[in-house]
């Protein structure tokens, strides 16, 4: 019912994700139910390409082999092709992340690889990119994605401009604005506006209190739970200008203090802004598994959904 109630609202459903093994074949998903959906709903389906594992992390060293060994990549390519015939995809997401630095530039070159294969058959290729806020920026997450290498191998990239609140991190706005200003930003100095979509949660997250690094674990939660919880302990909800989300404490039944940052109506608005004030592509949901209506009234006000 939530998909249902969520489809007609997308230009693609991307289901999530096929992987591969060490020799290129592809790790296949159980996405027939999604791909009827998508078709029945008027949406494109997107075929999602990742390194993640069975343990639920992403290899950066599946990803070096892919982008270092010709012969898995050969294997992995053809392998794509294939089934993106077969399942009657619309086109390519790829989102290989922590991708080691010496790998960058093999990654972008893969991309293109890609875009010059599948573009001749009807089918664009996506990237999705790390938040980065300059092109040196340190950390596993953002060295292997090079913004003007990527930007010009592939159609659209995807800007992941969400998890600053995340499982174990501190609590504060998933996606506080002024920092996916800076992504966005920086993202225009290496790729144009028309390839770019805007990454935005439809999540939240409540953190128990007090906080202490490595220990602390926030609870993954829908607006319409968080919402509901704030109700449930009569607690009044704030909104941060600053970050521009919603966000407010409460004491639980065993005398546990949480805070809890989500989104609603007036952040996704203050979100959306940022496409036509930048001229961005669009705009690209992670994820659909939670129920937030108010998200698609907004974005159904102000944008036609645009269908391929």
């Amino acid at each position: 019912a939530l998909l249902q109630s969520t489809v007609p609202y997308l230009t693609y459903l991307t289901p999530f994700t096929y992987g591969f093994t060490p020799d290129g074949t592809l790790v296949e998903l159980d996405d027939e139910a999604l791909l009827a959906a998508a078709r029945q709903g008027g949406a494109a389906p997107l075929m999602h390409l990742s390194t993640l594992t069975e343990e639920g992390g992403f290899s950066n060293e599946l990803a070096h082999l892919a982008l270092t060994q010709p012969a898995v990549q050969d294997t992995l390519v053809d392998n794509l092709e294939a089934m993106l015939v077969q399942k009657g995809y619309r086109g390519l997401d790829v989102d290989f992340e922590y991708v080691y630095a010496e790998d960058a530039g093999a990654y972008a070159a893969f991309l293109g690889r890609l875009t010059e294969r599948l573009n001749p058959l009807g089918y664009p290729v996506i990237a999705a990119l790390a938040p980065k806020i300059a092109a040196d920026q340190p950390g596993t997450l953002y060295e292997g994605h090079d913004f003007a290498a990527i930007g010009a191998a592939v159609n659209q990239v995807l800007l992941m401009t969400y998890e600053w609140g995340y499982t174990y991190g501190p609590p504060m706005a998933v996606a506080p604005l002024p920092n996916v200003r800076q992504v966005v930003e920086y993202a225009l100095t290496e790729i144009p506006a028309s390839k770019i979509w805007l990454g935005v949660p439809l999540y939240g997250y409540d953190w128990p209190l007090p906080f202490v690094q490595g220990r602390t674990k926030a609870q993954s939660i829908s607006p319409q739970e968080a919402v509901a919880r704030a109700v449930r302990y009569g607690v009044d909800i704030q909104y941060s200008e600053q970050a521009q989300a919603p966000w407010y404490r409460y004491t639980d039944g065993y005398g546990i203090t949480h805070e809890v940052w989500f989104e609603d109506a007036r952040s996704i608005q203050a979100k959306l802004a940022l496409i036509p004030e930048y001229g961005l592509y669009g705009v690209g949901y992670w994820n659909l598994m939670r129920p937030f209506p108010q998200n698609w009234r907004v974005l159904n006000a102000l944008y036609r959904i645009r269908t391929v």
